[in-house]
């Protein structure tokens, strides 16, 4: 009786190092869970996305804008309160703000809670954003500049505090 004890004891120990090892985790796992994808893993898998990975997503927010926002770029920013990335780029976005007093329009649309969200979806759908916020509202901490008069994404960044990647496309938007 002790030797088949002794057996099923060795089984049970091999089949949980087996199933250990099998569930364990590789390490092309473990860098996908625990880090962001570099700027080259990126481009890699979408070579138009190196400079702006969320510009890949949509080339529109669904046509033109209200008339009463069409005599200006539009910054469009989705904003959460609990978001780390909005509280990343509040400084850039402030500056931002600043900087093109009265030649821009900045249009927050908050999803911190359904209340705010409810008027987030009502001011986007009184400003022709609707379509974008419904397809972009899990996607806080971006800001996206749009042509008002085309409905265009100029340029979409999410967490990129480098204000100088929107003051570029601002710029150019303001000389057309």
């Amino acid at each position: 009786m002790y030797k088949h004890n002794k057996f099923f004891l060795s089984l049970l120990c091999l089949s949980s190092l087996v199933l250990t090892v099998s569930c364990s985790p590789t390490k092309s796992d473990t860098s996908s869970q625990n880090q962001t994808p570099s700027t080259t893993d990126v481009a890699q898998a979408n070579p138009c996305a190196a400079k702006n990975p969320c510009a890949a997503k949509s080339k529109s927010v669904g046509g033109p804008l209200a008339q009463e926002i069409q005599d200006k770029p539009v910054l469009v920013d989705v904003f959460a309160t609990w978001c780390p990335a909005c509280q990343n780029i509040a400084p850039t976005l402030s500056q931002l703000e600043k900087d093109y007093e009265g030649k821009v329009h900045f249009v927050v649309l908050d999803v911190s809670n359904k209340s705010t969200t409810d008027q987030a979806e009502a001011k986007a759908k009184q400003l022709g954003l609707s379509e974008f916020l419904a397809a972009n509202k899990s996607q806080t901490g971006m800001l996206t500049i749009v042509d008002p008069k085309t409905g265009n994404i100029l340029a979409q960044h999410r967490n990129n505090p480098n204000i100088e990647d929107y003051k570029t496309v601002l710029d150019a938007a303001l000389t057309q």
